[in-house]
Parts: C-alpha cells; sequence; structure tokens
C-alpha cells in the first residue's frame, strides 16, 4: 500500500477513485507518564513518554486506515492527513483519513 500526503504519486496515474477512507484511535494519558511529564516540565525538555504514545496513536491510526482502503481494493492513499481531538479530560483522538484510489505504473 501506498501511502502519501501528496494529491499524487510520481510515476503512477489514478485509475479508479473508491473514496474517503479513515483510522483513528482514542488514548487516555496514563498516570505514569502524567508524573513523569510533571517532572519534566520543571527542568524543561521532550516529554518522551507522551512522544511515544502519539507515535504509537499514528501508527495505529494509520493502520486502520489502510485496512479499510485494502477491503475497498485500493492500492494506494492519497492525501493522506492527520488530526486530532478532545474526547474528555485525559483523552484524545487521533484521527487519519485519505483517498482510497487504484494507481497503476506509467
Amino acid at each position: 500500500m501506498i501511502v502519501v500526503n501528496t494529491d499524487y504519486i510520481a510515476g503512477y496515474r489514478v485509475v479508479q477513485m473508491l473514496g474517503l477512507v479513515s483510522g483513528n484511535t482514542v488514548r487516555a494519558k496514563h498516570f505514569g507518564r502524567d508524573i513523569a511529564a510533571s517532572l519534566k516540565s520543571i527542568v524543561g525538555g521532550e516529554l518522551g513518554g507522551y512522544t511515544e504514545l502519539l507515535q504509537e496513536s499514528r501508527q495505529q491510526a494509520t493502520a486502520r486506515m489502510i485496512e479499510q482502503a485494502q477491503r475497498m481494493g485500493a492500492n494506494a492513499v492519497l492525501n493522506a492527513r492527520f488530526t486530532t481531538s478532545a474526547i474528555t479530560q485525559g483523552a484524545s483522538e487521533l484521527y487519519c483519513y485519505g483517498t482510497a484510489v487504484v494507481v497503476e505504473k506509467e
């Protein structure tokens, strides 16, 4: 599966548009990570626990989007994007979406 955040893939042409595909995950903060983040905020620097949490969330949401595209018969997703939103205090959604297409080499 080719996933890009552009309108086209160099060397390929779109032969069929299949529609919007998406994947998401909702994650809550981890108490242990919150304590570490609070301590880290005193001295400054990267909040590694949250960086890791966001990376895992992006991977899971992307995998779910790809699974949906495969079920539709796509071999590529164009214009892939991410967005986030707060669901409740301490929990956020990471949403990945794009356009499922069938491409072939030019």
